[in-house]
């Protein structure tokens, strides 16, 4: 390695593109093309950042195993970062296991690292979780271990371990003073931000107040019946129901959960699930089939007596009913969490990440537009969507995960 690649390289690891650029900015050799590819990644030209990799793993060639691997995990990530998901996760696998048959154990780590944050991304903590916990960041490098511990605090807030995702976030961020690299310690930061924002509303006896997510970490664990609309369920400290699939179940729980510790009237409740104006017999007779398999569903946790008027819940062994819905509520909520994060999407990479269809992912997409809630740039293959984050609020509660103790 000559003088000029080494100097670029260290000012890659210190986060310092433009030092990079500088020293191979003139050079179209392989080791020069992939660095510079790195540096405009860090400078936000993903376009240019993927093609002049893809150069420069062509002009590695096939006896230059590592340098090409090392290439396509470059490259995987700037398609991380540019949330484009499909690409192909069986090539980094690959690469993977060539840097670490190599020796390169900091460059087989970052692809593993960035194969659990695509996990993550989507929701399949399970997999990101056994995946991260068989890595071992202590002989590593302090901004791997700041990765390694940034995802740490990503899985315990979606699984809503609030004190182990605070102990993350405080190693991560003494491993990326370590390593003098600002965009990390402030991405460290940011993820603490979050965490101090509100993270989702209580609907308790008619009042409304925004929780953090500690507070709704102790919620859950409490003495209280939860109707969640967060993840469509209705839970106490013991046992969850899931609605998810179940809509107008779920609303009828949240209507009666809304009302608590009174009652909903008949009328208001056939308005409210079958868009009725009028609550004639055929509609009570469809009312009172919802209720037998609302009060069969949640049995254990609740019954749903009649009154004079209407219907009631009525807690097993919680001492309360509360409601747990989003800070803002949003037809597409959904979407606008996954767009809050700042980066830019593809309608596929939003659809994968959401597991519903393309079309699903992009009808959503047309009505955001034409409400001006999200914007989009490029065209055909290239579209990407955006929106600024809501300002004050976490996305952790929207985002796919599995339900906490589910």
């Amino acid at each position: 390695m000559d003088s000029l690649i080494a100097a670029a390289a260290r000012a890659l690891a210190a986060g310092d593109p433009l030092v990079a650029l500088k020293q191979v900015a003139l050079r179209d050799d392989a080791p020069a093309l992939a660095l510079r590819g790195i540096a405009m990644a860090q400078l936000g030209d993903f376009v240019r950042a993927k093609a002049l990799l893809r150069r420069a793993a062509r002009g590695f060639g096939t006896k230059a195993a590592v340098a090409r691997a090392r290439c396509v995990v470059a490259e995987a990530e700037i398609a991380l970062v540019s949330r484009d998901l499909g690409w192909s996760a069986k090539a980094l696998d690959a690469a993977r296991a060539t840097l670490a048959e190599h020796g390169d154990r900091i460059n087989a780590s970052h692809a593993r690292y960035l194969e659990i944050r695509r996990l993550l991304l989507i929701g399949r903590l399970d997999e990101a979780e056994r995946l991260l916990a068989a890595l071992d960041p202590v002989p590593l490098a302090p901004a791997s271990n700041a990765a390694h511990e940034l995802l740490v605090a990503g899985i315990a807030m979606r699984r809503l371990r609030t004190k182990a995702a605070r102990a993350a976030l405080t190693r991560a961020a003494r491993a990326a003073r370590d390593a003098g690299i600002p965009a990390l310690a402030a991405e460290v930061d940011g993820v603490l931000h979050a965490l101090n924002r509100p993270a989702a509303r209580l609907i308790a006896r008619g009042q409304e107040r925004l929780l953090r997510l500690e507070e709704v970490e102790s919620l859950l664990a409490s003495k209280r019946l939860v109707v969640d609309a967060c993840r469509y369920a209705v839970r106490d400290e013991r046992k969850l129901v899931s609605l998810a699939k179940r809509p107008v179940l779920f609303a009828l729980a949240r209507a009666l959960g809304e009302a608590w510790p009174g009652d909903v009237a008949r009328t208001a409740l056939v308005a409210k699930l079958f868009r009725a104006k009028s609550a004639d017999e055929s509609y009570r007779a469809r009312l009172r089939v919802e209720v037998g398999r609302l009060r069969s569903l949640l049995r254990a946790l609740a019954g749903v007596s009649a009154t004079q008027r209407g219907f009631v819940l009525v807690p097993r062994g919680a001492r309360e009913v509360v409601v747990l819905a989003r800070p803002v509520e949003e037809k597409h909520a959904a979407v606008l969490a996954f767009l809050a994060d700042g980066e830019s999407w593809s309608s596929s990479a939003l659809a994968l990440a959401l597991g519903a269809s393309q079309r699903t992912a992009q009808r959503a997409l047309d009505a955001l537009a034409a409400e001006g809630k999200v914007q989009s740039f490029g065209r055909g293959r290239t579209r990407r969507w955006l929106t600024p984050p809501v300002p004050g609020f976490t996305t952790t509660l929207l985002l796919p995960a599995p339900l906490p103790g589910h």
